[in-house]
């Protein structure tokens, strides 16, 4: 991917054998609440769904659905973790963290994300997720702004499930019926950079016109 050997899912499952699935878990934790943004977490997803479909790819003994199942509530259960994370920190360090700007923790990233925090509410925590960088910074805001710990919970329970879910069932669904997908996971992945870039232009382009 782009000459980036990190980026390319089939690389990483070269290096990293059954590891590249806990890599990815691992991956989507930083991602969703660590202030790295321009982690290739749909990237990964959707090329697990596309290994699996491909049995290239085993978490559990078993059948391929099995290994869907697991791997959904673990992808799930990564991005939920990454979340709270994120809340956590924006609860305890809001302020002291708006108050940085720097080369990752940008502060324009907070403002943008902060208006589309106020524009959406509760429901920017599942809209968020499908927009690069506002999912790594949207969770770090509702814990700043002091959101409920319950209400916080449940959205972004669901945001984890549509995202993580759309994504790798569209991999594994896609690769089951068109194999040589798993062998040119690349063609797969750009299709979808463009579907996560859109909103993220749309986005970009209502905050240039609303600022």
């Amino acid at each position: 991917m782009f000459g980036i050997s990190w980026l390319d899912p089939e690389w990483m499952l070269s290096q990293f054998g059954a590891g590249f699935f806990w890599v990815s878990c691992a991956i989507l934790v930083v991602e969703c609440g660590l202030f790295f943004p321009f982690l290739p977490g749909d990237t990964l997803i959707v090329a697990i769904g596309l290994f699996l479909a491909g049995e290239k790819l085993t978490i559990l003994p078993g059948a391929p659905l099995v290994d869907l199942a697991a791997s959904s509530a673990l992808l799930v259960g990564s991005a939920f973790l990454g979340n709270v994370i994120g809340f956590e920190i924006g609860n305890r360090l809001g302020p002291v963290i708006y108050e940085h700007d720097g080369k990752i923790l940008k502060r324009d990233y907070f403002d943008r994300t902060e208006r589309f925090f106020d524009r959406h509410g509760r429901k920017a925590l599942v809209i968020g997720r499908f927009v690069p960088v506002v999912r790594t910074y949207i969770t770090v805001v509702a814990g700043a702004s002091k959101m409920k710990r319950p209400r916080f919970f449940v959205w972004s329970l669901v945001g984890a499930l549509l995202w993580v879910l759309s994504i790798l069932l569209t991999g594994y669904f896609v690769g089951d019926r068109f194999p040589f997908l798993a062998h040119h996971v690349d063609y797969l992945i750009l299709g979808l950079l463009l579907l996560t870039v859109i909103p993220a232009g749309i986005h970009w382009w209502r905050e240039r016109d609303s600022g």
